[in-house]
């Protein structure tokens, strides 16, 4: 086998076939060559290879330093080197060239003195005379490019479970299970090619025909990618050969009409969309971007995946198409495209609000992605710092990557892993291999020699100048990046996949004729998720609305991009980013931060309160005082002063304000169905009376002036019996519409629950507002008589003429009770109640303080003027 490398392109001639994709023009001509000549011709290629690696005038310097420097550079012909830079594509074609190209960049470089007897060594150097096409070339990492084979545990997970069963005495006993491993190197038209080989025992195949087949059991594994699959499967399925596919889901291949004998061991692809969103609805990530391979299987993924987020209300911020980056095949142009790609990317990368990226694809076609993180790092000495989240077909440890890579520029990412255990003695079988064990195989010679650095001697006893392996390298030396010592997901694949093929054969042997046997479910088993409860980053459009606030689309963008808005009053929303607000039930109200609702608190004017406590002591002092001069009134009943305006109404008079004061209690504390009963019909009642008692006073000092006229017929009406009847006309009215008032609307108690937004008013509903009216419309009507009466009797000649207090009196009651309705009608709860309180306190007070204040100033202070001459005297 002879290998051939250009910058980081391998090419493989095996068996004079090519088994790696054609790169350019001019090199498929010499390849195709060297298969029509000698080996001298392949060797040519493989010497150009080394003295462009490693001559000092030629390329490699200049790519080296472009390497130290972090930039971005791919191979063009054998010697361009291209760098896409601000837009433009710089291109070096020779030594000169790169020089120019190097101070262009800024990037200090001294070319070193030629040394002409090395390189004429260098050049006229014979090959090894014992390398051909089945030996590995010299130099085969000798440069800092060391590319890792890709799958190299897939191959260990199923040559051990190929030796677990040949050792098992009870599966498959006497038969010895043989396999062959086939690669296409990412070219699927191989795959062809491969699968007829398998039907026919000749070394070309000849479709549709069974050429020398042996009569052996067979079966196939594979293949990784869902297009190797559909090609493998379409040509086993014309023979009923059973293919079970351990690396691909597309959702085609559960298709039991198109492919009856294929056989999935790992997830559809469906159930990879339900975990994506499942991860992403579980930490709240609502804007996202999404990376997908440049090919078939991203686009129907990209189709499928913006539909499910759709539904769940998860928008995609972006969506890259990535090409293939960096691996042999590809033309100029693609190149050129790879490397904008990656300096797009980097820039929208570095400037999205997304800060969760969604990359599907699998580890070839999304190389370019840590090639592109590594030299962003190295180069601007900042992070990318995003939340990535992948696919299984994803494998970091089975990758081509560089292995002086590392996965720590993605700075943690998540993914989408398919079900594994740990399997016995796998960990063993990894500790003890040697490669000594598969000494042809040429899969395990590369892989340790690109592991370890050291080179495994063929079975021609061909030796290098490189170290020899000792067979004491250990692969669990190797990085977990390099490396993985557990088996992964797809190699759980594989070794169940083994095993379900030993068991059908096992079963047919048993029974020794043909039979039927069925995978009743193949990857369908619902994605679980197994999450620490860490806190993540945010990945969302805007800032999450909080709770107490909604959200509204912004016009012409998508729905996770919104504004926020609080809640109108009343209303709370308690979740974040919610799209309406919630009213409280009509016993709650809410929270400060309108999170959610809480019950309201019960309240009314209560005695324990400050308010309640205040109008109590006001009420109680009044009333001490209106005992106090009504029990100086009683001492002093005999008096001139006391006797001189009808001794009975003033005492009337002081018990009706006494109780007007008492009532004013039926106002505080919980109100209930007495309460509400009785305290506006009580003082109602009461306070009519004494303003019935002020009327008749005022009309008895009117009717005795008049009397002294003569030839006046008034003295009849004088004495008790004119009084009596003022005072119970007057208050029969009073107490037939307050009987009215009960019968028909009677007051009673009811919560008020809108007239504060965080408070249940426990109040008492007057029931008919009309009556509630009427019966203060009536006191207001006795006080204005009062008034124009008392108004009309200030200036009659009487000592103690009590008309012009009267006058007072019924001016303080009319401004307090004209006061008193705005400022009620405007006040609600238990304020209102105060109100009232303070208007009946006020009211009783004025009478009070201006019909007896000055009479108990003459008694205590000037009792000289309180006797029978002072009196006549003031009279004459």
């Amino acid at each position: 086998m002879v290998l051939y490398r250009e910058g980081l392109n391998v090419l493989y001639l095996a068996d004079g076939g090519l088994t790696q994709p054609r790169p350019y023009a001019w090199r498929n001509s010499s390849i195709l060559q060297a298969r029509r000549k000698d080996s001298r011709s392949c060797r040519a290629l493989v010497s150009f290879d080394r003295a462009f690696h490693q001559g000092r005038r030629l390329m490699r310097p200049f790519a080296q330093k472009l390497h130290e420097n972090g930039i971005l550079f791919s191979w063009g012909y054998p010697t361009t080197i291209l760098i896409y830079r601000d837009g433009k594509l710089l291109r070096a074609r020779n030594p000169p060239k790169a020089e120019k190209l190097l101070q262009r960049l800024k990037i200090e470089y001294t070319a070193q003195e030629d040394d002409e007897e090395e390189e004429q060594e260098e050049e006229e150097q014979e090959m090894d005379p014992h390398e051909n096409f089945k030996t590995i070339p010299q130099n085969f990492s000798r440069y800092p490019y060391a590319p890792v084979r890709k799958n190299y545990q897939h191959f260990l997970a199923f040559i051990f479970a190929v030796d677990e069963i040949n050792k098992d005495p009870k599966l498959l006993p006497n038969i010895t299970l043989g396999f062959q491993i086939y690669d296409n190197i990412y070219q699927n038209k191989l795959n062809y090619g491969i699968t007829l080989s398998l039907l026919s025992t000749q070394k070309e195949s000849i479709p549709n025909f069974k050429c020398g087949r042996q009569h052996k059991k067979s079966a196939v594994i594979g293949g990784l990618s869902s297009e190797a699959s559909i090609q493998v499967a379409s040509i086993l399925d014309f023979y009923k050969i059973p293919q079970l596919n351990y690396g691909s889901s597309h959702p085609v291949l559960s298709d039991k009409t198109q492919f009856p004998f294929l056989y999935q061991m790992v997830l559809h692809k469906t159930a990879q969309l339900e975990g994506f969103v499942h991860l992403i609805q579980y930490f709240r990530w609502m804007w996202i971007g999404l990376i997908v391979a440049d090919d078939e299987n991203g686009e129907e993924f990209e189709q499928s995946f913006k539909s499910v987020l759709s539904r769940n209300g998860i928008c995609v911020a972006f969506t890259n198409k990535v090409p293939s980056i960096l691996f042999p095949g590809f033309d100029k142009s693609k190149s050129t495209q790879s490397l904008i790609f990656l300096q797009d990317a980097l820039a929208g990368l570095t400037t999205t609000k997304a800060n969760v990226i969604v990359a599907y694809g699998d580890t070839y076609s999304l190389y370019g992605i840590q090639a592109q993180l590594m030299i962003h790092e190295r180069s601007m000495k900042t992070n990318i710092d995003k939340v990535w989240i992948t696919t299984s077909q994803w494998d970091f440890t089975t990758s081509i990557f560089l292995k002086d890579w590392d996965v720590k520029y993605f700075h943690g990412s998540l993914s989408i892993a398919i079900h594994k255990n740990n399997v016995p003695g796998f960990q063993r079988f990894i500790e003890t291999l040697n490669p000594f064990q598969y000494q042809d195989t040429l899969f395990f010679k590369i892989f340790w020699h690109d592991a370890f650095g050291c080179t495994i001697p063929n079975r021609y006893g061909t030796e290098f100048k490189d170290t020899y392996c000792t067979g004491e390298e250990k692969l669990e030396s190797l990085p977990e990046t390099v490396f993985e010592r557990s088996m992964s997901s797809q190699s759980y694949s594989i070794y169940n996949a083994v095993y379900s093929l030993a068991h059908a054969l096992h079963y047919l042997h048993s029974l020794r004729k043909t039979v039927r046997i069925e995978i009743l479910k193949s990857g369908d088993d619902d994605p679980q998720m197994s999450l620490p409860r860490e806190t993540l980053p945010d990945s969302i459009c805007t800032e999450r609305c909080y709770p107490g606030s909604n959200r509204k689309v912004r016009e012409g963008e998508p729905s996770c991009c919104y504004d926020c808005f609080q809640c109108p009053e009343g209303a709370i929303s308690n979740e974040s980013d919610a799209y309406q607000c919630d009213k409280c039930p009509e016993e709650e109200h809410p929270n400060k931060n309108q999170s959610q609702c809480i019950p309201k608190a019960i309240t009314f004017l209560a005695y324990d309160e400050p308010l309640g406590i205040s109008l109590s002591v006001a009420a109680f002092s009044f009333c001490l005082i209106t005992t106090l001069v009504l029990g100086t009134f009683i001492k002093y009943r005999n008096t001139p002063i006391v006797k001189a305006n009808n001794q009975n109404l003033t005492f009337l008079l002081l018990n009706s304000l006494l109780l007007c004061f008492l009532s004013s209690f039926l106002f505080i504390g919980q109100p209930n169905k007495m309460t509400c009963l009785l305290r506006q019909v009580a003082f109602g009642n009461v306070f009519s009376f004494a303003l019935s008692c002020v009327l008749a006073k005022t009309i008895t000092v009117i009717l005795a002036f008049m009397a002294t006229n003569p030839g006046n017929n008034m003295r009849k009406w004088l004495g008790k019996t004119l009084s009596g009847y003022i005072i119970f006309a007057c208050s029969l009215i009073q107490i037939g519409i307050c009987t009215v008032w009960l019968s028909t609307f009677p007051p009673f108690p009811d919560l008020n629950k809108f007239a504060e937004p965080e408070q249940i008013i426990v109040e008492c509903n007057e029931g008919s507002s009309t009556m509630f009216y009427i019966v203060f419309g009536y006191m207001g009507s006795q006080a204005s008589v009062s008034f124009m009466a008392a108004f009309l009797a200030r200036k009659l000649p009487d000592t103690f003429n009590e008309a012009k207090f009267i006058t007072f009196s019924m001016l303080v009651f009319c401004s307090v009770w004209v006061s008193f309705l705005p400022t009620y009608l405007s006040t609600k709860g238990k304020h209102m109640v105060a109100v009232e309180i303070f208007s009946i306190l006020a009211s009783s007070a004025g009478l009070l303080g201006c019909i007896f204040a000055p009479k108990m100033y003459i008694i205590f202070l000037r009792p000289g003027m309180n006797t029978r001459d002072q009196f006549f005297k003031k009279k004459r």
